[in-house]
């Protein structure tokens, strides 16, 4: 699950609320909705949130008074707010009560790479800083490629998939992604589920939303 706090205003942190989320994935680990639910210190209550996540995602007034965070610091939080013991996960998702829905398409096939090569985005909203852009560069092992619109490239494997991922500006910084091919190999495909998993959350933890995980190819 991702944890957020929300404040009242951008230029007062202190949280008011906890927005809790969980991506709905498919088979092949794309996003198929995001499901959600808020918290607030004046309700006292936990209610469904897909309008939140929206607008997180879309308005940028609302995303900065957004922070990701972990589980224990929401959870210490909303006790400090007065919600008392931190529900846990499975307790959570019965608040649940509304998916927002992810636009969905079959991946294209343009007759060009290795017949098992997959090609994945994951999107994020949001800016990164120079501290945050460091940290993104050290938790995804990036090297420098000269380009100025990809900030860094790496590659690894797992299992017999070969993986390589870079990092990419869009537009003005407003928006960022991590692009991933995988060359699928004989070994379980949860690996390939788990270094998408691992790439969206070192990103999250540096300030960004994460919006989908589209799969073109």
């Amino acid at each position: 699950m991702d944890y957020y706090l929300i404040s009242t205003s951008a230029h007062d942190r202190s949280p008011a609320g906890v927005l809790v989320e969980e991506f709905v994935l498919c088979e092949d680990f794309t996003a198929a909705g995001i499901d959600s639910a808020e918290w607030g210190s004046e309700t006292g209550e936990w209610l469904a949130a897909p309008e939140v996540s929206r607008l997180i995602r879309s308005n940028g007034a609302l995303r900065a008074r957004v922070v990701p965070v972990g589980r224990r610091r929401a959870g210490d939080a909303y006790a400090y707010l007065g919600g008392g013991e931190f529900p846990e996960e499975d307790r959570l998702r019965e608040f649940f009560q509304r998916r927002q829905q992810l636009p969905a398409s079959a991946p294209l096939h343009l007759g060009t790479g290795p017949a098992k090569a997959r090609r994945y985005r994951i999107l994020f909203a949001g800016e990164l800083g120079a501290d945050g852009l460091a940290k993104a560069q050290a938790a995804l092992r990036l090297e420098p490629t000269g380009d100025p619109r990809v900030v860094g490239k790496a590659s690894g494997s797992a299992g017999g998939h070969g993986f390589s991922w870079e990092l990419r500006r869009i537009g003005a910084g407003i928006a960022w992604c991590v692009d991933v091919t995988v060359r699928l190999g004989a070994g379980p495909l949860a690996l390939l589920g788990a270094l998408l998993h691992h790439h969206r959350e070192a990103i999250r933890e540096q300030g960004l939303i994460p919006v989908t995980v589209e799969r073109f190819a």
